[in-house]
């Protein structure tokens, strides 16, 4: 594999990953009216391919994610917000694959990620939605934060499980 391409058998992953977090993103446990949601582990196999293949498999994965999340569920308001709202945040959890021997880092670094950049799109761009006389900050770190604390435990609690049966160590010695 050189380093520009993804073989054959890297593309076949990433294509499965997507389309099984995408599958988990309709199975919501918990939606917040303005957007955002808790859902049975649908950040689980982008950190997993993450964790697997490393940071540069992780960001194109979680990239395509975010292109087929904008494709089924749009939200724009305004490019930059697009931008933090999609293929920064969902980037951001490849970031998850620099933790490649510490799974549960992996998913509090890369759930984090995608925190901090819906965290600046919220405050940039919809500090409208804050109560009176709530600074837009504290909103958008409230806000945000509600469903992806949510996302951070039911993640780790699904990649626990995943770690103490062994999968990961068959997944990541194929």
């Amino acid at each position: 594999m050189s380093d520009r391409t993804f073989s054959t058998r890297v593309l076949a992953e990433i294509v499965m990953v997507v389309a099984l977090s995408v599958v988990l993103s309709f199975i919501k446990i918990y939606t917040l009216p303005q957007g955002g949601s808790i859902t049975a582990g649908s950040m689980v196999p982008l950190i997993w391919i993450s964790l697997r293949r490393g940071v540069k498999t992780g960001v194109f994965t979680c990239f395509v994610y975010s292109l087929v999340q904008f494709a089924l569920e749009p939200y724009a308001y305004h490019p930059i917000q697009v931008l933090l709202d999609y293929p920064i945040a969902f980037g951001a959890l490849g970031l998850a694959g620099l933790f490649g021997s510490y799974p549960l880092i992996g998913v509090g670094v890369g759930i984090g990620g995608r925190f901090i950049s819906h965290f600046l799109s919220g405050f940039l761009f919809f500090a409208e939605y804050a109560p009176e006389g709530m600074n837009p900050i504290v909103y958008s770190a409230i806000y945000n934060g509600s469903y992806l604390v949510g996302e951070v435990i039911v993640s780790a609690i699904i990649t626990y499980i995943i770690v103490k049966r062994n999968l990961y160590k068959i997944y990541l010695n194929e």
